[in-house]
């Protein structure tokens, strides 16, 4: 443990730190903390000691790797694996076994726990408005996994005396996230999917942003919808996205069948998390986010 004028200060831990995670890292090592990563890499694992954290081997699906977590204390629990297509488990296994994998060991060992979660939960594909209060039903295998995970994290803390909160986050763009979208631009190769469908979008930056906000309420919600303030349609998005990067104008290809799109097509409100964090965003938009994520990529800038 860390020691700040002679108190125990307990350490924090990311449990996937990658596209979001190490983002968060960032501004966690800003504020000095003492500051564990989980990782399945032994690589990795240096890459992060080189940074200044501190590593732990271990993969949320193999639980008997995971025995270090049971042995320290922790401050704040931030949970933020993706999946891994290469990596062979399924996204049950892990989302939701190596989930209860991890809840079991550190459930009763922190102090707040903050789950990264997906809009996917919602069923919506009609374009309406939603936020915290909609009802959830997924009409993917995705979403319905999140939502099951959500309900993993809630039922795990019910009742105890650390806190936690789910942040579901709209998509993530960013650095290093537009490459594969600009190549088709480029190519004229038609983009899947309804051009009048709505994006809900929020920034990676924005994003890390809004996981320090939630840990600094002392009393946290339980649930936070996390997007910024406009969805475009794909269509809007595409356009400023090829206008931004000096390519023909996109092509579109709507025969896309609905059951792979149904849900969405939907509007995030964003209210209560600002009012509720006095959050403001970096970038509202993404007439403000898609150029300072092109200029921060290679090859595009």
């Amino acid at each position: 443990m860390l020691l700040i004028d002679g108190n125990e200060i307990m350490p924090d831990l990311i449990i996937g730190c990658g596209y979001l995670g190490k983002r968060v890292a960032r501004l966690w090592q800003a504020q000095d903390r003492d500051l564990h990563v989980l990782t399945r890499s032994t690589a990795r694992a240096d890459q992060f000691q080189q940074t200044g954290l501190i590593p732990v081997v271990g993969d949320v699906v193999n639980p008997d790797s995971l025995n270090e977590l049971a042995a320290c204390e922790y401050g704040t629990i931030l949970y933020a694996v993706g999946y891994d297509r290469s990596a062979g488990p399924s996204k049950q296994e892990v989302y939701l076994d190596g989930l209860q994998n991890v809840l079991e060991l550190v459930r009763s060992r922190c102090q707040r726990f903050l789950y990264i979660s997906s809009t996917s939960v919602y069923g919506i594909s009609d374009g309406s408005w939603v936020d915290e209060q909609s009802p959830t039903q997924p009409e993917t295998e995705s979403g319905e996994i999140c939502l099951q995970a959500e309900e993993r994290v809630r039922s795990s803390f019910s009742g105890s005396s650390a806190s936690c909160s789910i942040i579901r986050l709209a998509g993530i763009y960013g650095p290093d996230r537009l490459l594969r979208k600009v190549e088709m631009l480029r190519e004229n190769t038609p983009i899947p999917g309804n051009p009048e469908a709505w994006l809900n979008l929020i920034h990676v930056e924005d994003a890390a942003r809004v996981v320090l906000a939630v840990e600094d309420v002392e009393t946290p919600a339980p649930l936070y919808l996390t997007a910024d303030d406009r969805p475009p349609t794909r269509e809007e998005y595409y356009r400023e996205l090829a206008r931004l990067v000096g390519t023909e104008e996109p092509q579109f290809d709507d025969s896309t069948p609905a059951k792979r799109t149904s849900g969405l097509n939907k509007r995030c409100r964003n209210e209560f998390l600002k009012k509720s964090l006095s959050f403001e965003f970096q970038y509202p938009t993404y007439a403000t986010g898609l150029p300072a994520a092109i200029a921060e990529t290679p090859n595009l800038s």
